[in-house]
C-alpha cells in the first residue's frame, strides 16, 4: 500500500520551476516605438497636423483664387502680389501652418510635464536624453512628411488657378521642386524647435510664446531698428533663414538656401542642447 492511501492525504506536487525573466533593455528602437505610439494616442497630434493640412492647402488655394481675381479685374495689385508667382501665392498658408506644426512639437515635450507623465517617462529611460532624441526625430519626420505632402498638394491647384496670370509656373520650372521640399524641411525644423522649447521651459504656455515670439514678433520688431542693422540681423533669424530655404529666387538681403539651412540648423541645435542641459541637470 502506498504511503498517500497510508497517511490519508495526497503527495504535495513538485513546486513550479520559474523561468527568470530576461533583463529589460532600454534601445534606441524601443524608445523611439514608445515615442511613436505616444504621438499618435494624443488627439492634439490629429488636430494640430490636421490645421498644419489645412493651412498649408486652404491658405494657398485661397491666394491664389485671390490673385487671379485680381488680375482678371484689371485692378492695381497688392506691393505683395506685385511680383508674386504661383509658388510663393501656394506657399501663402507656411507661415500659418509654421504654428500649428511648432505648437505639436511643444505639446509633446511640454504636455508631458503639465500632466505628470514624464516622471514615468523618464523611470523608463533613466538615461533622460534619449527621449529628447526620440521625440525630436518621430515629431521632425512626421511634420516634415505632413508639411511636404500638403505643399505638394497646394502647388498644382495654386498654379491651376493662376495658369492663365503674370504668375503662371509649371512644377518643371527651375527652382521650384527645391523649394517645395525647402518648405517641407523648414517646417519639419520648426518641429523639432518647438519639441526643444517644451523640454527647456518645460510649459504649454511658454513654449508657445517663446515659440511665437521667435517666429512672428522678433522679426517684426528688428524691422524697426535702422536699416543698416536690420541687413545684419534680419537674415540670420530663424523665420527669414528658413524663408530662403523655399524662396524661388534671392538679392543681396537674404541668404542662399545652402546658408539658410546651416542657420537654421544652427537655431535648432541651440535650442535642443538647452533642453540636453536641463533635462540633465534638473529634476522632472
Amino acid at each position: 500500500m502506498s504511503q498517500t492511501t497510508l497517511n490519508g492525504s495526497p503527495t504535495p506536487a513538485p513546486a513550479p520551476v520559474h523561468t527568470p525573466r530576461p533583463p529589460y533593455k532600454v534601445t534606441a528602437r524601443r524608445v523611439l516605438r514608445s515615442e511613436w505610439a505616444k504621438l499618435w494616442s494624443l488627439r492634439s497630434t490629429w488636430i494640430t497636423l490636421g490645421l498644419g493640412m489645412l493651412f498649408l492647402v486652404g491658405f494657398g488655394v485661397i491666394a491664389a483664387v485671390h490673385y487671379h481675381a485680381d488680375s482678371a479685374s484689371g485692378r492695381q495689385m497688392r506691393p505683395y502680389d506685385a511680383h508674386a508667382t504661383a509658388l510663393s501665392l501656394s506657399l501663402f498658408g507656411t507661415n500659418f501652418a509654421q504654428l500649428a506644426l511648432g505648437v505639436l512639437g511643444v505639446l509633446a515635450t511640454a504636455g508631458e510635464y503639465s500632466t505628470g507623465t514624464i516622471r514615468s517617462t523618464l523611470a523608463a529611460v533613466p538615461r533622460r536624453l534619449p527621449v529628447l532624441w526620440s521625440k525630436a526625430a518621430v515629431l521632425g519626420l512626421v511634420a516634415l512628411a505632413v508639411a511636404t505632402a500638403g505643399v505638394f498638394a497646394a502647388f498644382p491647384i495654386g498654379a491651376g488657378v493662376v495658369s492663365d496670370t503674370p504668375a503662371a509656373l509649371s512644377l518643371s520650372h527651375p527652382g521650384v521642386v527645391r523649394s517645395l521640399l525647402g518648405a517641407g524641411l523648414y517646417l519639419g525644423l520648426v518641429t523639432v524647435i518647438g519639441v526643444a522649447l517644451g523640454a527647456l521651459l518645460r510649459s504649454v504656455a511658454g513654449g508657445i510664446a517663446v515659440l511665437i515670439a521667435s517666429l512672428m514678433l522678433v522679426p517684426g520688431l528688428v524691422s524697426l531698428l535702422p536699416s543698416s542693422w536690420q541687413d545684419d540681423i534680419s537674415e540670420f533669424l530663424p523665420s527669414n533663414a528658413g524663408g530662403s530655404l523655399f524662396a524661388l529666387t534671392h538679392d543681396p538681403t537674404t541668404l542662399p538656401p545652402a546658408a539658410g539651412l546651416l542657420v537654421l540648423l544652427g537655431w535648432t541645435a541651440l535650442a535642443l542642447a538647452g533642453a540636453a542641459y536641463r533635462l540633465l541637470r534638473t529634476d522632472a
